[in-house]
């Protein structure tokens, strides 16, 4: 049997994230010799430009900046399976292309580092928090109108030390997921920061936040028979449900939505806020329940009773 080729991006996390993955298939597949291939992205290329700048400079639609070289491989032969964190990938995929699995959810809260215990309510008056994502600034600006809002980019350990080295920050933002997964005790201090996970009913995730998922070639049945070997059904649903809900909605990776879901025995629990991208309006809010084994059809409804 050919080998399995798994292609990642090369950070600290999506390394953690690839080495997951592997596990997995090796235990489900021990005579299945697995082989990784870490490939450069346009995203993780372009630190010289905001995140929300880099689409624009490059010519690449949505959250392609993550994954367009990784499905280039995938096109070619390359790679069989692109390891995603399903937040960075576009909520619409080119035909011959396909999710086809993804790993157990891992936690979905946003997390305060700061300078100082407390969290997000505890920072001063006019403090700066810096984070790439508009999702995670039109929800600051909401809920503390009086922070300065900046721009950061890099890795995770990269954008704690900025924190811990530039003086005129308070606060950056991160994934609770990417911070688990690389090992950090959120319980404790860490090396002189502060991290307070915040509510997602009051501050809601990102679609496919800690979701690690699993692209293939659609025509591909040995990759597919893998992927689903490894596939956490209950996070595949929440997967599934989120991203046609951004996909109704057209949004990219610049439209500031937030989505909440979970399954609660047989039922579908979803919650929707959008902010409109072009003023400083209150966000829309809705919030659905329906049938966990029709996920798109429970996300067209909380498209279509968007207040």
């Amino acid at each position: 049997m050919k080998p399995l080729i798994i292609g990642t991006r090369g950070s600290a996390l999506a390394l953690a994230q690839a080495e997951m993955t592997e596990t997995i298939l090796r235990e489900v597949f021990p005579d299945r010799e697995i082989i990784r291939n870490v490939i450069t992205t346009t995203g993780d290329r372009r630190t010289d430009v905001p995140l929300s700048q880099v689409a624009k400079v490059e010519g690449v639609i949505d959250k392609g900046v993550f994954i367009k070289e990784l499905e280039v491989a995938l096109e070619n032969g390359e790679i069989d399976i692109a390891v995603h964190s399903m937040k960075d990938v576009p909520t619409v995929l080119a035909d011959h292309f396909a999710i086809a699995g993804a790993l157990e959810r891992a936690p979905v809260n946003d997390v305060l580092i700061s300078c100082q215990p407390g969290g997000l309510f505890s920072l001063p008056q006019g403090a700066t928090v810096a984070t790439s994502s508009v999702r995670r600034q039109r929800q600051l600006h909401w809920l503390r109108p009086d922070l300065k809002l900046v721009d950061i980019r890099g890795n995770v350990p990269t954008r704690m030390q900025k924190l811990r080295d530039n003086d005129e920050l308070d606060a950056i933002m991160l994934a609770e997921a990417g911070l688990v997964r690389l090992g950090y005790d959120l319980g404790e201090e860490i090396d002189g920061l502060f991290a307070k996970p915040l509510d997602t009913l009051r501050f809601y995730p990102a679609a496919g936040q800690g979701i690690v998922g699993f692209e293939i070639r659609k025509d591909d049945d040995d990759a597919r028979t893998c992927a689903e070997a490894i596939t956490h059904q209950p996070s595949m649903i929440l997967c599934r449900a989120e991203r046609e809900f951004l996909r109704l909605l057209d949004a990219g990776c610049h439209t500031p939505v937030g989505v909440r879901s979970n399954i609660q025995g047989n039922e579908l629990h979803m919650l929707g806020r959008v902010f409109d991208e072009n003023t400083d309006d209150n966000p829309t809010e809705s919030s659905v329940v329906g049938p966990a084994d029709k996920p798109e059809e429970v996300a067209r409804e909380l498209f279509e009773t968007l207040a």
